[in-house]
């Protein structure tokens, strides 16, 4: 089963949502975004920022563990109800990513996907560009993070 068989374009679904804490957010920040505004919770008031927030890159990476796990969820459902789930591949990119406010400690945010269009790939039989736009979502309603990705589908 493909993705255009499943959802019709323009259809979202919520794909998960992740929890922000001070200590998930230092953590990422050490490994990957050393800023301070990602570090310290009291140098972080004196930013632009005004608090201790995640990295955008900590933002996206949520967004992508929600993805995989509602795909791997989605799989299991198909399975056992007798169906076949989409095989997915690669993604060859993304386009218009954003982080339109900050994430701090404390706040959960909420991701969907909206499919937006499947197409052939042109002289690659049997594989489908599928394109997807993705948000977050926190707890006050407010938009954090916006992108949109493609990734390749077998038939």
């Amino acid at each position: 089963m493909k993705v255009d068989e499943i959802m019709a374009p323009g259809e979202t679904i919520e794909i998960g949502r992740f929890e922000f804490t001070a200590e998930k957010i230092v953590e990422f920040a050490r490994k990957f975004d050393p800023q301070y505004f990602h570090l310290d919770a009291e140098k972080a008031k004196e930013s632009v920022l005004g608090g201790l927030c995640a990295s955008g890159w900590h933002v996206t990476a949520a967004m992508m563990k929600c993805n995989v796990e509602a795909i791997r969820r989605q799989a299991r459902e198909a399975i056992a109800k007798g169906g076949t789930p989409p095989k997915f591949g690669p993604s060859p990119g993304f386009r218009n990513l954003k982080w339109l406010k900050p994430v701090y400690a404390g706040d959960t945010v909420t991701y969907t996907m909206r499919f937006t269009a499947s197409r052939p790939i042109p002289n690659r039989p049997g594989r489908n560009l599928v394109e997807m736009s993705y948000e977050g979502v926190n707890q006050k309603g407010e938009l954090v993070y916006s992108m949109d990705g493609s990734v390749v589908e077998f038939d």
